[in-house]
This record gives C-alpha cells, structure tokens and sequence, in this order.
C-alpha cells in the first residue's frame, strides 16, 4: 500500500484551536466531549467552537482597523448559512453576503438589518430581484448586462432607486483549484476587464434611472495564500473606479471579496492575517492615489476563513475492509452528502479517531462514505489506530462549503448542526428525518 502521508509521533501535533483530549482519552472541543455530543444529537454531527467563530470574525475587524480606512466586513453566507450563524456575525458587526432567495430569506428571518444585506449572483432570478426590491437590502452586486437591464426595470416599475456594485473579472487568475477560482477572464462571474466590457457597464449604468451606481466588486477566487493577485485586481478595479468618477457617478467602495485561505493540513500555509489585510490595503492606497481619487470605503467578504477552523463533523464507523497490498478502508454513517468537497476537487483533511484520541496511527486507512458512488470518500491514506465498529471519526476543518453543500443523494437526510462553548452545546440545526424527505412528496 502506498504511504502518502508520515506518521504523526505527537498526538498534540493533530489538535486543533479549541481542541484538548479529555480524561477519558476523548477528543473535546471547547471542553465538550464529542463522544458525548455523538450520543446526545447522533452521526453524522456538524460541530461548531462558537467563540472560535466569534475569534475569527474579531480578527478581521482588528486587522481592518489598523489599517485607518474606512471599511465594512461582510460574512459571506455561503460558506456556512444558517440562522444561527447569520445572528452570529450580526452580532459580531458584519453585514451580510447572500447569493439566493434562499440565503436571502435565512438573513431576513436572522432580523438582519435589510440595509446590511449584500446580493451575489451571475443568474439572479426576476422572483429573487423582487424579493431583495421588496425588502429594500442595502446592494445588489450586478454581474451582467442582462442583469443591469432586468433590475432597472423592475425598479422603475416600483419607483425605486437602487445602490449597486458592479461585478468585475480583473483577468487576476488565483493559484487555487479551478473550480474555485473566480476572478480570471474565462469566468461565469462578472464584467471581463480586459475586453473592455466592465467600462462598458459603467456607461450603460449611468444611462439607467433606478440604478445608483456605488462602486466596484472583484473577487479573485479562494484558499488565496498571499497577497500579489491582490495587488494586481486593485491595480485594475481602481481603473474601472476611476471611469465611473470621470462620469460623476457616486462612486465610494471598493469590494475585493474575500478567499483567504486556511489550514486543512500541513500543506496549508496560510499567511498572517494582518500581513494579508496590509498587502491589500497598502494596494488600495497606492492604486487610488495614481489616479487622484479619494479613499474607498473597503468591502472585504470572507466566509471560509471565517467559519472553516470552527467546525468538526463526527461520523460513526460502520464497517471495515481490507484489500491487502491495495487499501483499507473504514466505512462511517456520512460522506458525499454532507462533505462533498472530496468528490468535487480532491479536497484534504486530517482525522482522528475522537473516542481514543490518545491513540497514534498504525496503518493507513481510507475513509469511504456511504453513498453508492466509488467516489464517495472523505480522506484516502491517513493514519488511524485500527477503527472498530462503532468508533466517533472527527474531521477537522469542515465548517466551509460542508453543511452549505449537503445533498439528499441516495434520500439521505442531512445531519444536524450544534454550537458549543465553555463545555456547552446547543442544537442550530435539527436533524433531518426520513420523513421529512418525503415531506415535499406529491
């Protein structure tokens, strides 16, 4: 069997923030036994270290602060979106970054603030338009030509005025996986800069009546681990800027978005956040200063960075296989249905076996789902003590794109969510049932 990973020697070395092995030899976080968590709310199990969530999103506002500009830091929902996360980062001083009638309805029923609520989309549906028209949210971030004249009409219709964004491909390519990379030229997403078409959108704007155009959005893709692709979307975002000030149009954020990247395994590194935040902002002053225009307030959108270190998923094991000279395989109660980034893009983790977590690992396994896809795994080749049946599996660094993106494959229903703190938890997110798949059911 192939070795693709070194042994661990140090059971602290697998820890994580929040994280402690207890007295029972039991993996806790934010002194929560998640063996115990696992017999109260069941397996599969999103965990989340609720002031780990609150630590993170403080960073963000100390990083942005000392950096002396004006600034307002948006939670993008999408990596996580609940009502209880949502209430969260309202409290914590962030808006809000939805990307559906879905997401949208989750801020509103979290009572954000409509003004705090920010609207992604390279497909808005006229029903979604209305929806964000009816409440009066704070911007619409426009990513289209199709979009500017569909918004505009609706909000002529009403008697409107709308503050938008427009959303700019900057041609600035991340070093990240393709399906995360957002920002380049061949991209679903926004007005392409090279082609002169984001100029272009600005002048079709200012021809437009219900349409006030605030400023420019450019977001570069994810798990972004340094700050040049940064330098470079600033250096052209503040082009297009630039044109829509020539026009006198109110012009006064920038928004870089967000995709900074974090820690799932040891090939991971991620810079400081605040040498990050000051690649940027050192960007912004010198890009605006060229073009003699005042300083933007500056819209950051983060979401796994926020969330990603914060959630843990327990599954139970189920069964065990071995091809000898090939793989082994450990089979849990989950998989492709609540962390389908493995079958997307090869995502890594690290795992433990949480219920003998003072255990260092003999052998390689591979961790399969349930799902009946070949492709439904989790982790492949990781270092476990032999699992047995009924054993708590952690997965660490699931609390992005995990619980957003669980499917109903197979009529699965997805896990629940809880929330712990100072040996606390409660339950965000019920457990879905059976029953309540064939709840739509005609």
């Amino acid at each position: 069997m192939t070795k693709v990973q070194s042994q661990p020697v140090v059971v602290e070395d697998r820890l994580r923030v929040g994280h402690a092995v207890g007295a029972h030899g039991h993996l806790t976080i934010a002194d929560c036994d998640v063996v115990d968590l696992a017999s109260q709310y069941g397996t599969p199990l999103y965990v989340y270290d609720e002031a780990l969530l609150r630590r993170q999103i403080q960073s963000f506002h100390r990083a942005l602060r000392q950096a002396a500009m004006p600034y307002c830091l948006i939670y993008a929902t999408k990596a996580f979106c609940t009502v209880a996360m949502c209430h969260l980062a309202l409290a914590e001083g962030c808006h809000l970054d939805v990307v559906s009638g879905g997401e949208l309805m989750t801020a509103l029923a979290a009572l954000a603030p409509p003004e705090a609520i920010h609207f992604h989309g390279n497909n808005k549906t006229e029903a979604e338009l209305e929806l964000a028209l009816e409440h009066r949210i704070g911007a619409i971030i426009v990513d289209n030509m199709d979009e500017i004249e569909r918004l505009n009409r609706l909000a002529k219709a009403r008697g409107q005025v709308v503050r938008i964004l427009l959303r700019v491909a900057p041609g600035v390519e991340a070093h990240t996986h393709e399906y995360i990379s957002t920002g380049q030229q061949d991209s679903k997403f926004g007005f392409d800069w090279e082609s002169g078409q984001a100029d272009a959108a600005v002048a079709a704007v200012a021809a437009c009546d219900a349409l006030e155009l605030r400023g420019v959005h450019g977001h570069i893709g994810s798990q972004i681990f340094d700050a040049s692709g940064f330098h470079i979307a600033v250096a052209r975002l503040a082009r297009v800027y630039a044109h829509a000030f020539r026009l006198g149009l109110p012009v006064d954020t920038l928004n870089l978005g967000g995709g900074f990247g974090v820690r799932y395994t040891d090939e991971d590194t991620p810079l400081p956040l605040e040498t990050l935040i000051d690649g940027v902002t050192t960007a912004v002053r010198r890009e605006f200063a060229l073009h003699d225009l005042p300083l933007p307030t500056l819209e950051m959108e983060p979401g796994r960075s926020i969330v990603a270190d914060a959630g843990t998923t327990l599954y139970r094991v189920g069964a065990r296989k071995r091809v000898n000279g090939v793989r082994n395989f450990v089979a849990i109660d989950g998989g492709m249905t609540d962390n389908p980034r493995f079958a997307l893009y090869g995502a890594k983790y690290e795992v433990m076996l949480a219920n003998r977590a003072n255990e260092l690992g003999t052998e390689q396994w591979s961790v399969a789902g349930k799902c009946c896809e070949s492709g439904d795994m989790i982790a492949k080749d990781v270092w476990l003590p032999e699992p047995q049946v009924g054993d708590i599996l952690a997965v660490f660094t699931t609390g992005a794109y995990n619980y957003s993106m669980a499917s109903h494959y197979n009529r699965i229903p997805k896990p629940a969510v809880v929330f712990v703190q100072g040996g606390q938890s409660r339950l965000v997110v019920a457990r879905e049932t059976w029953q309540d798949l064939l709840r739509m059911d005609c």
